[in-house]
């Protein structure tokens, strides 16, 4: 879009952190009290270079800065039960968070494994309820007055933090010695779900929040640790993400204001990606040296297009547009194979250097991540590149 964006920001931090542990007989308990005091500060700024190309109420410049405090509280007891085969971790957390919104939550965590030593087999459970702060991104920004004479519908709703209830259950198989298998199925529920927004097309983004979302999956891992001078590992994940709306905090502008706020319409959510999958294959020569060979495969996420092919066309060019399947909603399927050779070339008894070189995308091929999302807008993935890395150690 024609028009430029400036920002300046910055965030100054003082964390302090005390805890004390114990053991009691088959109890090992720790307890614990954190505090976070930040300060925000951001700068943001733009021009319109081609105002023709934007509704004539929309400002041509536009300024703001501001500063706000960020104050975080914590306080944590949690206990680590062994018996026999079982083991059992629970724990209560209380969270206290205060910037634009001030809000608490009470938090209760719990696990649960068993193992069969015999057959080399771990059974696992745990439920968490999270509490997840809002990303302090251009936060101020979005919720400053001076937004409003951006158009002439603005809302600003507060953006709350993020409640979850996580789900997980899982298990762990050694194979033949030489292999472990894990399965996982996991399934989470939040309430304010947290999500980013664009101003204008900048690519300045800030944080949203949805009434509800809901995320089930389940992974699948192969792990081979060693077998001689070969080790790997393979990876498979099938995750929904379905997200619900209205919009319960935010920055909202023009026509979308009053349908996001009143809508209950569901649609999956910018990490709904169904299939992923990836793999690394490792051969060592020597202590000294190895090499390795990667792969990644991704289905595709979902795309939110208001205009037509030919538009999207003029405004991102063929070769983008070609990764997209409209017809689906999706980016089409992304790829990449990689490569990696890391080896020792001086080492005494004292001192070491390593130099490993990487090379991404081997096959050069364009992956879009996303497409013109409403709340994520375009990202391509790194085309073929190569890097070397030395490090020292003395």
């Amino acid at each position: 879009m024609p028009i430029a964006a400036f920002q300046d920001r910055g965030f100054r931090e003082t964390y302090l952190k005390g805890t004390v542990a114990g053991r009691l007989g088959p109890h090992e308990w720790k307890a614990g009290l954190d505090a976070d005091f930040g300060s925000v500060r951001e700068a943001f700024s733009y021009e319109i270079t081609d105002p023709a190309q934007f509704d004539p109420s929309t400002p041509s410049t536009f300024s703001f800065a501001g500063e706000g405090r960020d104050r975080e509280q914590a306080a944590f007891i949690q206990d680590q039960l062994r018996l026999g085969a079982w083991t059992i971790n629970a724990g209560l957390r209380w969270d206290r968070y205060s910037l634009l919104v001030q809000e608490q939550a009470v938090s209760p965590r719990i696990g649960v494994a068993w193992s069969w030593p015999r057959a080399d087999v771990v059974l696992r459970a745990s439920y968490d309820r999270a509490f997840q702060t809002p990303a302090i991104e251009n936060l101020l920004l979005a919720s400053s007055r001076s937004l409003d004479r951006l158009n002439e519908t603005v809302v600003r709703l507060p953006v709350p933090p993020s409640l979850g209830h996580f789900f997980e259950a899982g298990l762990s198989k050694r194979l033949f010695s030489v292999a472990r298998v894990d399965v996982t199925h996991y399934s989470r529920r939040i309430r304010d779900f947290a999500d980013d927004d664009v101003l204008l097309n900048t690519g300045v983004s800030f944080p949203i929040a949805f009434e509800r979302a809901e995320v089930h999956g389940t992974e699948l891992k192969l792990d081979i640790p060693r077998l001689g001078a070969w080790s790997g590992f393979v990876s498979y994940s099938l995750l929904r993400g379905t997200g619900f709306l209205p919009i319960t905090g935010g920055l909202l502008l023009g026509d979308e204001a009053s349908s996001t706020l009143t809508s209950t319409t569901a649609f999956p959510i910018s990490q709904d990606q169904r299939h992923t999958m990836r793999g690394r294959l490792a051969y060592r020569f020597s202590d000294r040296a190895w090499v390795a060979m990667a792969a990644s495969y991704g289905s595709g996420l979902p795309v939110e297009f208001v205009g037509d092919p030919a538009q999207a066309l003029a405004q991102y060019g063929p070769r983008i547009v070609g990764r997209v399947d409209f017809d689906d909603g999706r980016v089409r399927p992304s790829a990449s194979i990689d490569a990696a050779l890391s080896a020792i070339v001086f080492r005494t008894e004292r001192q070491r250097v390593r130099i490993q070189a990487n090379l991404v995308n081997l096959t050069d091929r364009l992956n879009v991540i996303n497409f013109a999302g409403l709340f994520s807008g375009t990202a391509l993935a790194p085309p073929r590149s190569f890097g070397v890395r030395a490090q020292f150690e003395f």
